[in-house]
């Protein structure tokens, strides 16, 4: 029994939050991990903003599901879906994510969760568990399924690691050249060839 993970963001759907903060004309909001490594601190720092500019939880997923998935991944997931099992692994959020899976047929999708206040402002996120998509992978594994897992980026190697298959999808040259284990695919074609390749090999 075999299982496809597939990571969201930068795999079927832009960067979230930096999209997001192109089209708010929000350039604070583009802020990532690799500018300020404490994730909790930027949270706070992220919804401190949302909530000076006066965007609410409506007014955020208005803007979201304007953006649309990445050219191609409907069409990569619903073929996809139809060979695999398959779940999304992610550490947005499901308030931000779900106009966008509402674009890509709904697929099952674990992520975390945000907390608003009565006037519909962010107060609070709230993590499903520390390191989910990796911790989601090793359970996966432990009631007998194969798993075969894709990802762009630093943060999806610990699960890539984990799957009994990983690979790289797009992802930039510093991760390249840091885990040349993964095999690297550049587009929905050569991805799905790769999940083959590994289906027919674990």
């Amino acid at each position: 029994m075999q299982l496809v993970c597939l990571d969201l963001e930068g795999v079927l759907v832009p960067e979230i939050w930096i999209e997001f903060s192109k089209r708010t004309g929000i350039p604070e909001l583009s802020r990532t991990t690799r500018d300020e490594p404490d994730y909790d601190k930027l949270m706070k720092y992220r919804l401190d903003l949302l909530r000076t500019h006066k965007l609410g939880l409506p007014d955020i997923q208005k803007v979201i599901s304007e953006m649309g998935p990445m050219a191609g991944a409907e069409a990569f997931l619903d073929a996809l879906r139809r060979d695999y099992q398959v779940i999304i692994l992610s550490d947005t959020f499901y308030e931000f994510a779900m106009p966008l899976m509402a674009q890509l047929g709904m697929p099952t999708l674990f992520c975390h969760k945000l907390e608003a206040g009565a006037e519909g402002f962010l107060v609070n996120y709230h993590l499903r568990m520390p390191n989910q998509k990796m911790e989601a992978v090793k359970r996966f594994k432990q009631i007998n399924f194969k798993v075969i897992a894709a990802g762009d980026s630093y943060n999806d190697t610990a699960m890539l690691a984990e799957a009994d298959a990983g690979i790289l999808f797009h992802p930039p040259q510093n991760v390249i050249d840091e885990f040349p284990q993964f095999p690297v695919t550049m587009n929905y074609a050569e991805l799905r060839a790769e999940i083959d390749k590994a289906s027919a090999r674990i």
